[in-house]
Formats: structure tokens, sequence, C-alpha cells
């Protein structure tokens, strides 16, 4: 008797767990966009990005946290879901500079902060954090994610792209990431930039440039998107999850721990 009641609880215990896992809420798709405090087109990359993210339909929240960033809404710490702007059918904005920073835990986390953001407001299929390295570092955890970074054709903005991709390797071990170039209408110098951050970051890190996509900033928001961030985009709203990455060898190890520094990247 006592088994068959057990078993009974189980049962509904697991039927229950399955039209959960069937009809409950689904936790949104994390893309971090890095920000670069060297790039003075990263506006027009997060537009465009945007814009590819919410194509076919894809409901999109934008938490722009970085320190480029406007400044937030005075209401934010009383009513976050008030401060979510709608910016079209689709994609809703959140103007949060220095609030991760703010509402960090004992622990330095503030990943109850964002789960807070999301959940004051409308259902999305994605959420696009634009936020430096350092706060990527508070708010993503051990949250699936492909960082994006941004980089321009100058060797400023793709060092700091580099000392981006380290950072999360080191605190997150996360070794997989995409790429938006600003091309300044110099097409070869872009795939030159994207080209040699791939290979810096493969040979010190072990981190894997997945896919990239040059984009000519001057161009009117009206232009077309370019076909490889329509890729890009799509990948991120399709990608499967990633499996466990390997520990890293001996000269990856080094360079995460600031051992070894990387070389020059000439430009």
């Amino acid at each position: 008797m006592g088994r068959s009641l057990n078993a009974g609880r189980l049962h509904r215990h697991d039927q229950a767990a399955g039209l959960r896992a069937l009809f409950g809420p689904s936790e949104a798709r994390l893309v971090p966009l890095v920000a670069n405090p060297h790039l003075r087109s990263h506006p027009i990359l997060l537009e465009r990005l945007c814009s590819a993210l919410s194509e076919h339909g894809a409901r999109l929240l934008v938490i722009d946290a970085a320190d480029t960033s406007p400044e937030p809404h005075e209401l934010c710490e009383v009513d976050l879901g008030a401060c979510i702007e709608r910016l079209g059918p689709r994609v809703h904005y959140l103007a949060a500079r220095g609030l991760p920073r703010r509402h960090v835990d004992t622990r330095g986390s503030a990943q109850g902060w964002l789960a807070a953001v999301e959940a004051a407001a409308a259902p999305v299929d994605l959420v696009l954090l634009h936020a430096t390295a350092r706060d990527m570092t508070r708010l993503i955890g051990a949250r699936d994610a492909r960082p994006v970074l941004m980089c321009g054709v100058d060797h400023a903005s793709l060092t700091d792209a580099y000392a981006s991709i380290k950072l999360l390797a080191q605190r997150l071990a996360l070794r997989s990431f995409d790429l938006l170039v600003s091309e300044d209408g110099r097409p070869q110098r872009a795939a030159a930039a994207a080209t040699r951050l791939a290979d810096t970051a493969d040979v010190f890190l072990g981190a894997v440039q997945r896919s990239h996509a040059a984009v000519d900033c001057r161009q009117p928001a009206q232009a077309s998107l370019p076909q490889a961030l329509r890729q890009l985009a799509h990948d991120q709203r399709t990608r499967a999850p990633h499996a466990t990455d390997p520990a890293p060898g001996p000269l990856v190890q080094a360079a995460l721990s600031g051992a070894d520094q990387p070389p020059r990247i000439p430009f």
C-alpha cells in the first residue's frame, strides 16, 4: 500500500514537471553584446544587430547597460516595467547605464537584477544585453550564451575586443564568440581585423570565433542588412546549447592567468 501510494505521488510529480516544461514560461535566449569604448560607431552596430535579431517575428528586449549608454529613468528603482520603452511592435528598450553595479549581491553577482528586468518586461524571445565585459561577468553567471564582440579596423578597439574575450574566458569559461566589425568603407582591413582577432583568441585563449559580420556604418538606416549579419543573427536565435568546453592546455592556462601577454596586433 505504501509503495503504491509513493509511486502514485511520484507519477503525479513527474507528470506535473512534464506539463510545466511543455507549457510553462521559457527563458529568453540571451545575446550579450560586449561594449567597446574605442568604437564611436557602436550605436549604429547596436541598431543594426537589433534589426537583424528581430527579423522573422522575434520579440526582442534591449538592455542598454554600457558605460556610454543613456542614463536610466529615475523610476527604475521603483518600477522597472514602467521604464521599459516600446520602440516598435517587437522591440522593447531599457536604458540601464550603471544599474548592474548598483544591484550586485554579497557575492558580486547582478544575475538577480537581470532576472528582475526580464520578469518586468513583456514576454520576449531574445534579450540583447549591451554591457562591458566586467559587468557581463556579474550578469551572465552560468547562463548559456555566446558573446558578440565589436571592433573597428583600428588597433585600440581590436585590443579592447581581445581583452574582453580574455576576461569572459577567464571568469566565465566562455570561449566561443561572434564579432561585428565597423568597416568604415575598408572591407579588406575589416576582414584582416576579424582574422587577426580570431587567430589571437584561438592561440592564446583557446577561444573560437564562430562568425563575423562587417558593417559599413556610413550606410543609411534604411539600407539592407549585410547577409553575414543576417546569418549571425539567425545563428544566435537558433543555436543549440553548447557542450561543456574541454580543459584548456598549458599555453591557454598561462594566457588566462595573465602570465603571458598576446603579441601586439599590427594595424
